[in-house]
């Protein structure tokens, strides 16, 4: 499957300013096989080392982290003489093995012709404080799950991305292709973006299976929790995560501590929200009191709306029947516009906006999300119907009359003086 992230891959590999490279993501959202189709594409020869599935490579790491040594050891145990020359070298699963991310640093200072990628999942949570990242000495790429525009391109819908979702003109889209890709949209909300469960789906387009890949995927995040905390703590992150569907379900999102066990209180969960947020399961949107730079700011950190990595899992949590593909518009209204919300939280993300802020008045006026472009700030609506309310906007806009603001909805493109709604499938033309 094409992914995006592979022409940065290809930007790494000869830019000027290349260090071995971290590349993080949860786990299932195709770190190796975008790696591996990566090596084998653009090098004449790739080494794949996996650190979970073969732990006996540890010990080549185990009394000497000169890259000189590593890569003797390397070459010994594979059997195959290995040059910097042309050659990739991936450390898989590298959280089992703490010393083979220290050995990252000595690369970037003794042997920087390596071309050497890393990735993990939990990378964050996994080490403990004992181990740092070798920042510095390192570059850092981070790998979602599959944007709805990657999900188009793996259902052949290479025109349409090529010629319209990058369009920077915002132009009315013809009424035929605006309800095609709305119809894909509600698809790829049941789906999600998990490469396994996409794959497994084109190939066999039967419901039930893909189903049963997500909840596999689920419980293999909640045996996480138990590998990586100790028992009291997998306990709380296993009732913050269960919490964060039925959350969202509601009509005020913002996340409520007594929603995950009465009477609790944030000093008992911060950690445990920290947890899920570094290893990629969460995406977390702070409220702002005011809308000025830097946002972070003016950030109340004590308020905040949790959106899950993954429109196709939150759909599996909360049970979701696959029915619901073929009515018009019931995904989008289900559950208050669960779905919808979290949808445009997962696209801002791989966008590039990784940190997500959201704006509420003294006056129960909301504003879904808050975004930086620049030197400017937009506000964002996001509607799971038709409704043409833009209530709350024309009161953010009353108090800070912003340049531009946004309504995302089923509808086409329309503008109106600085007014613009955009199609809830073509998220990613905020970038422009």
């Amino acid at each position: 499957m094409e992914r995006f992230l592979y022409n940065n891959l290809l930007s790494w590999k000869h830019g000027n300013r290349r260090k071995p490279l971290l590349l993080q993501g949860a786990r299932q959202v195709g770190k190796t096989f975008l790696v591996n189709q990566f090596g084998k594409n653009e090098y004449e020869n790739f080494i794949y080392l996996n650190f979970e599935q073969s732990p006996d490579l540890a010990l080549l790491f185990k009394k000497d982290l000169s890259p000189q040594k590593i890569i003797e050891n390397i070459s010994l145990y594979f059997g195959r003489k290995i040059s910097s020359i042309d050659t990739l070298l991936f450390f898989d699963e590298i959280q089992t093995v703490p010393q083979v991310l220290t050995s990252l640093k000595y690369f970037c200072e003794q042997a920087p012709d390596y071309h050497i990628i890393a990735a993990g999942s939990l990378l964050g949570v996994s080490f403990g404080k004992e181990i740092s990242f070798p920042v510095g000495k390192v570059n850092f790429m981070t790998l979602y799950p599959m944007t709805f525009s990657e999900y188009l391109l793996a259902v052949g819908e290479h025109i349409i991305v090529e010629n319209l979702l990058n369009q920077k003109q915002k132009e009315l889209i013809p009424e035929p292709i605006h309800n095609k890709l709305l119809r894909h949209l509600k698809m790829y909300m049941f789906l999600g973006g998990m490469p396994e469960v996409l794959q497994n789906y084109l190939e066999h387009k039967n419901i039930e299976t893909v189903r049963e890949i997500q909840n596999e995927i689920l419980e293999a995040y909640k045996r996480d929790f138990s590998k990586y905390t100790d028992k009291n703590q997998a306990i709380k992150t296993s009732e913050v995560w269960g919490s964060i569907p039925y959350q969202l379900a509601k009509e005020n999102k913002k996340f409520k501590f007594a929603e995950v066990r009465a009477n609790s209180r944030a000093s008992s969960y911060e950690q445990t929200i920290e947890w899920l947020s570094k290893a990629g399961l969460i995406n977390i949107a702070f409220n702002i009191s005011v809308p000025k730079l830097p946002l972070s700011g003016y950030t109340d950190y004590s308020k905040f709306k949790i959106y899950m990595l993954d429109t196709g899992l939150l759909g599996a949590m909360l049970n979701i029947s696959s029915g619901i593909i073929l009515e018009p518009t019931d995904l989008f209204t289900e559950y208050n516009g669960a779905f919808t919300e979290n949808f445009v939280s997962t696209e801002l993300v791989a966008s590039g906006f990784d940190k997500l802020f959201y704006w509420r008045s003294k006056s129960e006026a909301e504003v879904d999300f808050i975004i930086q472009r620049e030197e400017s700030i937009y506000p964002i609506e996001v509607k799971s119907g038709l409704d043409r309310s833009i209530k709350s906007l024309r009161s953010y806009a009353d108090k800070y009359k912003p340049k531009l603001m946004y309504r995302l909805s089923p509808r086409n493109f329309i503008q109106s003086d600085n007014f613009l709604n955009i199609p809830l499938y073509a998220v990613n033309s905020l970038l422009y």
